[in-house]
């Protein structure tokens, strides 16, 4: 059997819980663009090049061995059964968000009918689904879903729609993820969901991420904890503070901007200005020094004249940030932006691009160089030859020393020596 995975973290942790699943019953794992029995596609709907990419998974899994059992879930799943529908004259079982915890066992069911659904009633949900990771292969630091859904409804995006409300898992049950994860030997968990920074909201009694983060560092396991994406407005001194005081805790954040033109973030539904994401912004780097601050932008959205470009442009170009993740806007049916008036032109959208990855570099380079000379503490990953070792300070930053193999999965004290193209050359002092 094999399975493929587009989009998010959550997809990602979720994929592993299904190969975990098929492992704890014997199935052999082969790569998807190897002929399989059976082909899972866990798809995402995020952009109009994600639904595209999730069909042209379909038609290659249909293709490897047309008599395959298929399995598509994910996001493109939940939102666009009608098209997959379009794609196959095959059978094939479609698995919604809500009901992927059921995935192996429908997977594996003995009836085979022409076409079976389990797309469940994701609007009504108020529970995520239980799933149990057992094996991240292939992974140093592993995705630990302690969230689902998202109540924002941005006007660029179908996840609510795809996802449901939001969600969280139950603190006992992320303890427990992450003592399996603690006895796989990861030393590195990313703590991830659709809306983190919600997590906790709708449990009784109510809890907070900085509560579950509490619960997790008083484990006292020897691993290292980040935090995926966070809403501007849900960093408050308390988590920065934590930040700051907690050793196991990295010193990096991740914050989505989108645009920094005031105009545009209305016509988005963000719920911040240019002024109080600047402010955040400040008060994130003068409260953890040499904090990594990623930012996501997207570019090119409906009514982004040039003005509106520059002053995103501006905005980053003045901030403390450490690098950026650049988007191009992807008009996706069945938001509401999909209908606005003014759509940008590709050529525009793509020169915008170029403009904000060159400063993205721009950032990175000033990043790393600002860590030039210390000794930091590197999850050593595989690096090429055996002899060469790679992997991420707790500020982010990417570090290729000369190691022997065995040093994997330990952090190593690296001192940080000079740039390279895409990030710091080092040399190991010490390994534990």
């Amino acid at each position: 059997m094999a399975v493929t995975t587009l989009g998010c973290k959550v997809n990602q942790f979720e994929s592993a819980a299904f190969l975990s699943g098929f492992a704890a019953r014997g199935f052999t794992v082969v790569p998807f663009s190897q002929a399989a029995d059976l082909y899972v596609i866990n798809t995402c709907a995020v952009t109009a090049r994600a639904g595209a990419q999730s069909r042209q998974l379909i038609r290659r899994a249909l293709k490897a061995n047309p008599r395959a059992r298929l399995v598509v879930t994910g996001c493109y799943a939940q939102v666009a059964s009608a098209e997959i529908l379009e794609l196959v004259a095959q059978p094939l079982c479609l698995v919604g968000n809500a009901c992927k915890h059921r995935l192996v066992e429908v997977a594996l069911a003995d009836s085979r009918c022409d076409l079976e659904m389990y797309l469940g009633d994701l609007a009504g949900a108020r529970e995520v689904c239980p799933l149990t990771v057992t094996a991240f292969a292939g992974r140093t630091r592993s995705y630990l879903k302690v969230q689902d859904g998202c109540n924002q409804f941005c006007t660029y995006c179908i996840v609510p729609y795809s996802r449901g409300r939001s969600r969280s898992v139950p603190p006992e049950r992320v303890l427990e993820q992450a003592r399996l994860f603690v006895e796989q030997g990861f030393r590195e968990m990313v703590l991830t969901g659709i809306h983190l920074g919600h997590y906790g909201l709708d449990l009784s009694p109510a809890l907070s991420l900085l509560d579950l983060v509490a619960l997790l560092l008083a484990q006292d396991h020897p691993v290292r904890y980040r935090l995926s994406s966070l809403e501007p407005t849900e960093i408050t001194p308390a988590l920065l503070a934590r930040i700051a005081e907690a050793p196991a805790l990295m010193p990096h954040l991740h914050i989505p901007l989108q645009s920094g033109d005031n105009r545009i973030l209305a016509a988005m539904h963000r719920r911040y200005t240019r002024q109080q994401f600047a402010e955040i912004i400040h008060a994130c780097a003068a409260a953890v020094p040499g904090l990594a601050i990623g930012v996501d932008v997207l570019v090119g959205f409906p009514g982004e004249d040039e003005a509106a470009f520059r002053s995103t442009y501006t905005l980053l170009k003045e901030l403390p940030v450490s690098y950026l993740h650049v988007f191009p806007y992807s008009r996706r049916p069945g938001t509401i932006a999909a209908g606005m008036p003014d759509q940008i032109p590709g050529m525009v959208k793509d020169e915008r691009v170029a403009l904000l990855r060159a400063l993205d570099q721009q950032k990175r380079q000033a990043f790393y160089a600002s860590h030039l000379g210390e000794v930091c503490r590197v999850l050593a990953e595989a690096g090429k030859g055996g002899k060469t070792l790679r992997g991420f300070t707790e500020h982010y930053v990417p570090v290729i020393f000369a190691a022997p193999a065995t040093l994997a999965n330990t952090v190593a004290e690296v001192r940080l020596d000079r740039l390279t193209d895409d990030g710091v050359a080092g040399t190991l002092v010490e390994s534990r």
